[in-house]
């Protein structure tokens, strides 16, 4: 994994300045700077405009008692393509918005969903207050709680 960064720290930058150069050549230095900023300044309102949609839906699912699983993987991908917008150059706020637009981020929540989906224990969804019929720990200790010993309480 150590490598895998140390690589990143080294190649990103080499295919950055490779693609700037190769982009100023063809349309002219200050061309392609400017376009790098009105790409990032996009990106950047792009990135707030669906991250208030994720949220938006985040707290529609949680309202509703649901896990937002779909919407926090959204989040997740909407913060990391903004991080690699603020990054300057072509490649990676290619990829950025790639991972903000909305009809690619679903695209790649299906692939990152597959990828750790066998990596996580998924719990299903137990309705409040329902008995499961097990003993241990957890089981107790509602118990104890709910014994009508007020004697450990703190009120502040």
């Amino acid at each position: 994994m150590f490598l895998f960064f140390v690589a990143l720290f080294i190649l990103v930058p080499i295919v950055e300045i490779t693609v700037l150069l190769q982009v100023s050549d063809l349309i002219g230095g200050w061309n392609a700077i400017g376009l790098i900023v009105a790409i990032s300044f996009f990106g950047a309102w792009l990135m707030r405009h669906e991250g208030f949609i994720v949220m938006r839906k985040i707290r529609e699912q949680t309202e509703q008692g649901n896990v937002p699983s779909n919407e926090l993987i959204d989040g997740f991908l909407v913060l990391v393509g903004g991080l690699m917008m603020l990054t300057p150059g072509f490649v990676t706020d290619g990829l950025g918005l790639l991972l903000v637009f909305p009809l690619s981020r679903i695209a790649i929540r299906t692939l990152v969903r597959r990828r750790f989906v066998h990596r996580f224990d998924f719990v299903t969804r137990i309705p409040y207050g329902q008995d499961l019929g097990r003993s241990g720990p957890g089981r107790n200790a509602s118990r104890r709680r709910n014994s009508g010993n007020d004697d450990d309480i703190i009120d502040l």
